[in-house]
């Protein structure tokens, strides 16, 4: 007797059937380019501060505010917006199927990535309703989520160890990315057999700053939610636009603060890079 799908199996099929159909891998590259153009832009608009030529620190959704404020700038923002969402319905499929390691066995590292891959699903999410917001000509004033949220765990029982924890598993995250610059395993997801030389090596050059500037600003957060669960007060945490005006009031030189701005510009570049490269697995 032919045994029945179970409503779990039913559901995993349907998403399998829509990540197969050419315009999702559309829609994510899509998703990959309008990554690539918000870190350009806070990168961007970082390095100017950095280097006096004008700009302000912010982070991804000042980026977006950036971008509406541009000629033409609600139908770009709407081109990104469509993109945000491609990004985030990949990172959904990516955390349900776990595409890169169909037919492996389940391991905590395995685990740990799907988490990864869900919590930035949420993070695309609210950025998409910004940009949405926006568009809408309703953004509003900012609101502070990342303390909000740490003044909530703060509550909880346990509140010092849970931030703690946040903040120690987040510098994980970013000495997870270093890692990822210096063995740059990052390019066995490009089609190779597609680029020349010259592009891969590129491509190589850009990860690798692109991702240990991401990795620095992890670490740094990570330090201010220790900072936070130590002194159990939600306002010491930062986020990536209060990070990047941190570093620029440092007196050093500017051309050292200024290495991660420029990162976050390479990050930017190598994410549109990855929009054209990319393998969109199909599962």
């Amino acid at each position: 007797m032919k045994q029945r799908n179970s409503p779990t199996d039913s559901i995993e099929q349907s998403i399998r059937q829509t990540a197969s159909h050419p315009w999702f891998e559309r829609l994510a590259r899509l998703g990959y380019a309008s990554k690539g153009i918000v870190y350009f832009m806070v990168g961007f608009l970082a390095a100017q501060a950095v280097f006096s030529t004008g700009g302000r620190t912010t982070d991804t959704s000042g980026a977006l505010s950036a971008i509406v404020n541009q000629p033409f700038g609600k139908f770009l923002l709407f081109i990104v917006t469509i993109g945000i969402i491609g990004y985030f319905l990949l990172r959904m499929v990516q955390t349900i199927l776990d595409p890169e390691h169909q037919g492996q066995k389940i391991d905590a590292k395995r685990i740990a990535q799907r988490i990864g891959y869900a919590l930035s699903a949420l993070g695309y999410a609210g950025l998409a309703l910004t940009a949405v917001k926006l568009i809408m000509g309703s953004g509003g004033a900012k609101k502070d989520t990342t303390q909000d949220l740490t003044a909530q765990l703060l509550a909880q029982p346990f509140g010092q160890w849970l931030v703690g924890l946040a903040g120690s598993i987040v510098i994980g995250v970013g000495f997870s990315y270093f890692y990822q610059a210096y063995k740059a395993k990052f390019r066995r997801h490009f089609k190779l057999d597609e680029m020349s030389q010259n592009e891969l090596t590129w491509a190589t050059r850009l990860g690798r700053f692109g991702i240990a500037a991401r990795g620095i600003v992890f670490v740094i957060i990570g330090i201010f939610f220790i900072q936070a669960a130590r002194l159990s007060d939600a306002s010491q945490t930062k986020g990536l636009g209060e990070v990047l005006a941190i570093l620029g009031q440092q007196p050093f030189s500017p051309v050292i603060l200024g290495i991660v701005p420029l990162g976050l510009v390479a990050y930017g570049i190598y994410s549109v890079i990855e929009a054209r490269y990319r393998k969109i697995l199909r599962s």
